[in-house]
């Protein structure tokens, strides 16, 4: 599993304002992540953060933007693509990742990337933050962003 390496990075998010970019498709897995993001946000001191909801992980890119131009310092961009039987899985992972780098290149606010791009459900659920799940995307995703954001500060 990919998160037998990841680092725990002590976060600061308290004077920040930030956005969560969370897609509405899988919801268990959605909501999971949203949690995860929400823990590792207050237990940064940051209780003031803004939900954004959008339709799916094409949308992420334009969502954060529409964030960002809001006024958001950090945008954490959750969701998840299960891969099924057509092309749409490429092209809406690509869509998504090439959109977020470059709405974040293009902005220099940065953006922690919570988009889940899976097989199956079930590497979903061991991903999205839940009581069984061995990682915690949302929390990652949260802490790449503020470590980021600090770089600016």
């Amino acid at each position: 599993m990919s998160g037998a390496g990841a680092p725990k990075l002590n976060i600061d998010a308290s004077d920040l304002q930030v956005a969560i970019v969370v897609t509405s498709w899988h919801t268990e897995i959605t909501d999971g992540l949203l949690a995860g993001a929400e823990r590792a946000l207050k237990a940064a001191g940051n209780e003031t953060y803004e939900i954004w909801r959008i339709p799916g992980a094409f949308e992420l890119p334009l969502g954060a933007q529409k964030a960002i131009a809001a006024g958001a310092d950090a945008v954490i961009a959750l969701g998840v693509v299960i891969q099924g039987d057509t092309p749409h899985f490429e092209y809406v992972c690509n869509a998504a990742t090439d959109g977020l780098t470059r709405v974040q290149l293009d902005t220099g606010v940065p953006i922690g990337f919570g988009l889940l791009t899976v097989d199956n459900a079930k590497q979903a659920l061991d991903r999205a933050g839940l009581p069984k799940s061995k990682e915690d995307k949302g929390a990652e995703a949260v802490e790449a962003a503020i470590a980021m954001a600090r770089l600016n500060s």
